[in-house]
């Protein structure tokens, strides 16, 4: 499994009631053992999490599915994040 990096940045038609399931849908991330790290920007303007999955295209679906992406509320960039030891 390869690694990708989903970075979120808040629109101006951010929506606070989209955080709770948003919440959620990295909860069922982390159950599915797919979730490796997470957490929200200092400056509030958006956040990111990284995820193992088996492709690029694979890790897009995931960050498309995010309901925080599905309502507007931010916009997402995923990239593949080959870590150096």
């Amino acid at each position: 499994m390869n690694l990708y990096l989903i970075t979120t940045s808040r629109t101006e038609n951010f929506n606070n009631d989209f955080i709770k399931p948003h919440y959620d849908f990295l909860d069922k991330l982390k159950h599915n053992n797919q979730l490796e790290a997470y957490g929200p920007f200092s400056d509030g303007s958006g956040g990111a999490y990284l995820i193992k999955c088996n492709s690029l295209d694979e890790a897009t679906k995931i960050g498309n599915s995010d309901p925080l992406i599905k309502s507007g509320s931010s916009t997402v960039v995923v990239k593949e994040w080959i870590l150096k030891d």
